[in-house]
């Protein structure tokens, strides 16, 4: 094949490729579209009806795994302890903090060492020491040797003491009406096994005392892509798989879920650093094993608000971590793939995620350097350099601008005009340089699990200036 073919069969395939993924997304976006305008008349009709009583809700409990989250965990446990829903516990685990973390905890709380009995369905890391205060009785602290997130989210299974249970970020805040909202898929059909709520960027809000009171927007550029980029993943993106029982995640910051269920499934991977998807994949795949009636299902008003990175590097550890996690996930699950009875999510939702997820990177950055290389020594012409460029950045601007439409017609968490304008300008702009480099990182963590690098983490580095104070007493 000579230089000439080479590029010709290069420029179809890529035109192919991103029509075909189009195809995709205009079918999640209209999925979307749908969910979206069933639920807000839903919601609508629960509201004049009255909220479910607090005699039907089952009770919770909340498992927040800590890490190094000095700056957030004191607001982050406020906002937990001031949560409107009759019944639920909330469980922090102190994952081996290498900075004030603990003793943060135990001075703000006034908690005292509790001789707790401690049954370790899950194996993992050694329990070190129960923490308690009798008058905050809802709150419970566990201080364990490090082992990862996963390992601190199993001890927060352990230690349960109701049937349902909810992971939340340490960095995270939720609002007030949150748990209501993300049980209504339990209350609703008996045999949903999970259910995840929306995860919004805080950067640029305003939280006092565990109460997010003013939505706003950062004046960081990255922290500002990163809200389109949210709001696109969990609009268009999630609620688009629902319907069908193909949701093939549930973010780790905000997720509730039936506790026998993953406790019989083998809970949270501890070997894997996506263990938030890989554990709603694995129940996709063990329950459809079992033959066993099960939904996985997203509700798109419960609000998680954490804080996003505002710095590249911060960034880029975490989109690797991200496409590493992903990878991880569906090789894992590889039996789901074209299942005969796997229905939606075998033959839909998994090969999408594979094709145009897992090994979009490749496509995506390789596109781009053939495409440049070919216009530069003349086997592209400028007429087809542009057609080519115009379908992948002019794809990714409608895909944003569609998100923003989806939120203005539902939520409309931003109100002022300046905000929506912003966020108009942030979809545009992101697709000149930001989404290109969002596909290296990709393409970098999917390298590295290719030749099997060890992962890693990596270091957050927050700003917390969404947060107004934080009170020296834990009863201010």
């Amino acid at each position: 094949m000579n230089l000439e073919t080479f590029f010709l069969v290069s420029q179809w395939f890529f035109i192919s490729y991103f029509i075909l993924q189009a195809s995709c997304y205009l079918m999640l976006n209209f999925s979307a579209m749908i969910s979206i305008s069933r639920y807000m008349g839903e919601l609508s009709l629960s509201k004049i009806q009255g909220a479910a009583t607090a005699d039907v809700m089952p009770p919770i409990s909340l498992i927040v795994p800590a890490y190094n989250e000095e700056l957030t965990i004191i607001n982050s446990i406020q906002a937990l302890l001031q949560l409107d829903y009759p019944e639920y516990e909330i469980i922090v685990i102190n994952d081996g903090s290498t900075d004030n973390t603990f003793q943060k905890i135990i001075d703000y709380f006034e908690l005292k060492p509790f001789p707790e009995a401690y049954r370790q369905r899950l194996k993992t890391q050694p329990v070190k020491q129960f923490y308690t205060n009798k008058q905050r009785h809802k709150l419970r602290f566990i201080d364990k040797e490090n082992g990862g997130k996963a390992d601190a989210i199993n001890v927060g299974i352990n230690a349960s003491r109701y049937p349902l249970f909810c992971t939340v970020d340490a960095d995270s805040i939720l609002q007030h009406n949150s748990l209501q909202r993300i049980v209504q898929p339990f209350l609703d059909d008996p045999s949903t096994v999970a259910s995840g709520g929306t995860v919004r960027v805080v950067n640029g809000c305003s939280v006092k005392k565990g109460f997010m009171y003013k939505a706003g927007l950062p004046k960081n550029y990255l922290a500002l892509f990163q809200i389109v980029e949210y709001i696109r993943a969990f609009l268009f993106g999630r609620l688009g798989w629902s319907p069908m029982n193909a949701l093939l995640i549930i973010s780790g910051a905000f997720g509730l879920f039936h506790k026998e269920t993953v406790v019989s499934v083998g809970g949270y991977s501890a070997d894997t650093i996506g263990e938030d998807m890989e554990l709603v994949v694995r129940l996709h795949r063990l329950l459809r094993k079992r033959k066993q009636k099960y939904r996985i299902t997203f509700v798109p008003d419960p609000i998680c608000w954490t804080e996003a990175p505002e710095s590249l590097r911060v960034l880029q550890h975490q989109r690797i971590r991200w496409q590493r996690g992903l990878a991880e996930s569906l090789s894992k699950n590889m039996g789901l793939l074209f299942h005969p009875k796997s229905g939606a999510l075998g033959f839909l939702a998994f090969p999408f995620m594979m094709f145009f997820e897992w090994l979009g990177p490749v496509v995506e950055v390789f596109g781009y350097i053939i495409i440049t290389v070919g216009f530069a020594t003349d086997f592209i012409n400028l007429h087809t350099f542009l057609v080519l460029m115009g379908i992948a950045v002019g794809f990714g601007i409608l895909l944003s601008v569609t998100a923003l439409l989806l939120e203005e017609m539902s939520f409309h968490i931003y109100e002022r005009p300046v905000e929506l304008f912003r966020l108009f300008l942030a979809t545009i702009v992101e697709n000149f340089g930001y989404r290109q480099l969002n596909s290296v990182w990709r393409l970098i963590g999917l390298v590295q699990w290719v030749v099997g690098k060890k992962a890693a983490w990596g270091e957050m580095t927050r700003s917390s200036n969404w947060q107004k104070d934080q009170s020296s007493r834990a009863n201010d």
